[in-house]
């Protein structure tokens, strides 16, 4: 009987993931970006058969992906090994060289919009206001490039386009749990909701006509919901609220006079359709748990990029409006059935205040499991762990690693106000929530006080930092991996039109001088006795590489255990396979080392 070898960390980092993806208007090309090649590029399938082939070398991650509606070419938007600097360029179908469409050395490109035709590019920008940006339109024949829009008094991005192209829909943000919508209608600016002191947020929007705007607000109320605003009467309406839900997309379907919108209240995603002509809502299926983009095709029908928590991206189809799904692509982990990873347990703990907490419990395998439980503190923070596939997560566990992911105070999908809990409360809130976590796992069973790890990313790595300054009792072994060590250096140094919403998301340098310093994990030096691991990306550019530099130097000069990985070639992520698989075969035989 052959005995096959326990599964690598190779074995599951080398699973496929897709970035992004567009269909041809007549559905017989599917691109998307993957790392098939083990760096991100685009690739095609021609529809209905299913063998993939590369389109572009380009070796980097695709920020932006869209085909063109008279099928003419493809716009997508690059960065370059990771400085989220987007720079727009035209492929042709058939792939081949990139053509610049708009491209500048250390500026950024959002993609917004292409015409019917393909002529002209609307797109938001850094160019001549880094801090606030303009809109522009970009005429592709002639070489000629008009200014939209100036932004002011928040950074501002062109958000959607009306069918004749004389409306534009803007969205201003004043911060995460703060955006407002305008639409530029014959020289006027109009607000989409209705005034009011209170924050609130505005998100995707639609034409359906050329006067007719839905759009997705929770103004006036805690949670997303579908509105509609009348251009020519001014009229704003809530449409569709549904209990527990909170909307985060929307697309529409015109041959089917259909709105679908992906909802979800925590850790998974539900679809429904709202029929416009008769006003009713359907909820339908998905085939996975987590959808990451959903479009429709002029023929009504449905795509979207979708994950499980394990089954990686791919990209499915529905013909009948959501009621059933095919899938397109079929990546999974090579040499591991699905039913051998795990799924999480959904557990709620009442926090230090009564404040409910959701949180995901990835359980090793009984045959596998070497008692030890990691904290992942998620990033963010205004984001949230959800039921997505992480290869990071199901290797630790094939190697009997549990993994504790909770959802604290701050965290996105559970409304509005508990959002905003962790702006200007960085450090004690979540801190807390997290803590009250990891004693109720203890008092039921689920993890032993001695066998605790701790690893995490961006604000997570901000988080691991902090708990290891002021509770390096709990844990063995700390992880940080691009993580806040500074709050004042990190307010200074993040992209310019981050800055104007730092004093409510993180606090004023200034004024909320005390609390900042109480809040940074480099206050806390002397407290941070345990073994530590510190990667970082050298072109990060929101938690750029001092903040790593600046502790691990601090530590290492009070002699400290401190392991430092940078990686020259990527940003705040990973986005060559290579790099990946080095850091988390690194992090498994670093925490090994101490278990």
């Amino acid at each position: 009987m052959v005995e096959f070898p326990k599964p690598d960390v190779e074995t599951f980092l080398r699973t496929f993931s897709v970035q992004n993806f567009d269909v041809s208007p007549d559905e017989k090309q599917l691109v998307f970006s993957t790392n098939l090649s083990g760096h991100y590029n685009l690739w095609a399938m021609d529809l209905p058969k299913t063998f993939p082939y590369p389109l572009t070398f380009h070796n980097q991650s695709a920020h932006a992906l869209h085909y063109a509606e008279n099928g003419s070419m493809i716009i997508a938007g690059f960065d370059c090994d990771g400085d989220e600097n987007i720079q727009l360029y035209a492929l042709s179908p058939e792939g081949g060289e990139l053509v610049p469409l708009r491209e500048k050395e250390n500026e950024r490109h959002f993609f917004s919009y292409l015409s019917k035709d393909g002529q002209r590019l609307y797109y938001t920008g850094t160019k001549n206001n880094p801090r606030y940006l303009n809109s522009y339109v970009y005429d592709i024949e002639t070489g000629e490039e008009t200014i939209l829009l100036e932004g002011g008094d928040a950074p501002t991005l062109l958000e959607s386009v009306s069918p004749d192209e004389k409306s534009f829909v803007y969205i201003k943000s004043y911060g995460n749990t703060h955006s407002l919508a305008y639409v530029s209608y014959h020289g006027d600016m109009i607000r989409l909701t209705p005034e009011t002191d209170a924050q609130h947020t505005t998100g995707s929007s639609v034409f359906t006509t050329e006067k007719d705007i839905y759009f997705l607000t929770d103004y006036d109320h805690d949670l997303t919901y579908l509105a509609k605003f009348d251009v020519s009467t001014k009229a704003f309406q809530k449409v569709l609220v549904i209990e527990k839900e909170d909307f985060s997309h929307l697309v529409y379907s015109k041959k089917d006079q259909v709105l679908y919108l992906v909802g979800s209240y925590g850790v998974e995603d539900r679809l429904y359709a709202y029929d416009l002509t008769t006003g009713e809502w359907t909820k339908r299926s998905l085939p996975t748990s987590v959808v990451e983009k959903i479009m429709v095709k002029d023929s009504g029908h449905l795509y979207i990029l979708a994950r499980g928590a394990r089954r990686p991206h791919n990209i499915y189809k529905s013909v009948d409006g959501g009621r059933s799904w095919e899938e397109l692509t079929h990546f999974r982990v090579p040499g591991i059935k699905e039913e051998e990873m795990v799924e999480p347990e959904v557990i709620r703990y009442p926090s230090y205040d009564g404040l409910e907490i959701e949180a995901l419990f990835f359980k090793a395998h009984k045959e596998n499991d070497n008692g030890h439980v990691i904290l992942w503190p998620h990033g963010g923070p205004q984001s949230l762990e959800r039921k997505w596939f992480r290869a990071a997560f199901q290797f630790a566990l094939h190697h009997g690693f549990s993994i504790f992911a909770p959802n604290f105070r701050g965290s996105s999908n559970y409304g509005l106000k508990f959002m905003k809990m962790v702006e200007g409360d960085w450090g004690d809130g979540p801190r807390r929530d997290i803590l009250e976590g990891l004693e109720w796992l203890f008092k039921n069973g689920y993890a032993d006080r001695h066998r605790m790890l701790l690893m995490g990313g961006s604000y997570g790595g901000y988080m691991a930092l902090l708990l290891h300054g002021r509770h390096a009792d709990y844990f063995k072994a700390v992880v940080d991996i691009f993580g806040v060590s500074n709050l004042f250096t990190f307010i200074e140094s993040v992209p310019e039109h981050w800055k104007p919403y730092m004093n409510q998301w993180v606090g004023d340098p200034v004024k909320d001088k005390e609390k900042l310093k109480r809040f940074s994990p480099i206050t806390y030096l002397d407290g941070m006795t345990k073994p530590m691991f510190v990667v970082q990306g050298a072109n990060d550019p929101r938690v750029v590489k001092a903040e790593s530099d600046q502790i691990v130097e601090a530590l290492r000069a009070k002699g400290r255990h401190v392991e430092y990985l940078v990686l020259p070639d990527e940003g705040h992520g990973f986005s060559k396979k290579e790099n990946e698989i080095t850091v988390y075969r690194q992090i498994l035989h670093f925490f090994k080392r101490f278990i």
